[in-house]
């Protein structure tokens, strides 16, 4: 019988942005193989109601688990809020590790100071980002700032060029960016377009995204489960994704940072 730590970690994600949180993961666990899932067919998840985006979730790790994942990363905002907390009721024996946007670093480490959060209209209507800023709206002045239709164009490959830059100027004006100290990356597509979003606001600021705490919190929950790899070896990356088109995976491809 093959040991449970021989198995894949599986990462999901409404398209390609759950690559940026994959990154993190395999610097910090190289030998772990992976599956990573990307349900571009039906994205985006942010514009969709909380049960289309709850029932798409829980089909795509069950998918994963058949494919012997030992645990399943939901690398996606929106699908964490609509889905993981069910998702866990349903598969205790399952790690299954969420994301959220880095609000409390960015609050904790900018007391006082003004902090965008850009996310999908979903991820910043959910009850789960309400709680979140409740907690941390004393240490900073939160603003959230909606983006629906930014994470389409990191689907589409356009990470750099005048139409992105002339749409995120649509939703970063000057009044919403002003004396702005930080700003939370509150998607997973958004650290690929990083450069640019720091570029329209115009001055300096501190970025922060979650993908590097989720992969902290699951090298933490697979070393106490006793299901770490065991392997000396650099692991696998096997990428599938739902739309089946050639572009999409040569964008996967071009994403991901192989270590």
């Amino acid at each position: 019988m093959i040991e449970k730590y021989n198995n894949p970690v599986a990462f999901l994600d409404s398209g390609v942005g759950g690559i940026s949180v994959l990154n993190e993961a395999v610097k910090m666990m190289p030998n772990e193989d992976y599956i990573y899932l990307g349900d571009s067919r039906n994205a985006p998840y942010g514009t969709k109601t909380t049960e289309e985006v709850r029932d798409l979730t829980e089909r795509n790790v069950e998918f994963l688990l058949e494919q012997g994942a030992k645990a399943v990363v939901i690398a996606c905002n929106t699908a964490t809020s609509a889905a993981a907390d069910y998702l866990r009721d349903k598969y205790k024996e399952v790690p299954i590790i969420g994301v959220e946007p880095a609000l409390k670093p960015a609050a904790l480490n900018n007391e006082g100071e003004k902090i965008l959060v850009m996310a999908t209209p979903m991820t910043l209507a959910e009850r789960k980002f309400k709680n979140l800023m409740t907690r941390y709206e004393e240490y900073a002045k939160i603003v959230p700032v909606p983006c629906g239709g930014l994470m389409e164009f990191v689907e589409m490959g356009k990470l750099q060029g005048k139409e992105l830059e002339e749409f995120l100027g649509t939703l970063l004006t000057k009044s919403v960016c002003e004396s702005a100290k930080a700003v939370v990356l509150g998607c997973t597509h958004y650290p690929f377009i990083k450069d640019i979003i720091l570029k329209i606001i115009g001055h300096d600021v501190q970025i922060y995204d979650g993908g590097e705490g989720t992969a902290r919190q699951l090298k933490r929950r697979l070393s106490r489960d006793k299901i770490l790899s065991q392997s000396k070896d650099p692991g696998q990356i096997k990428v599938i994704n739902t739309l089946n088109d050639d572009s999409m995976m040569e964008l996967s491809e071009k994403l991901l940072v192989r270590k």
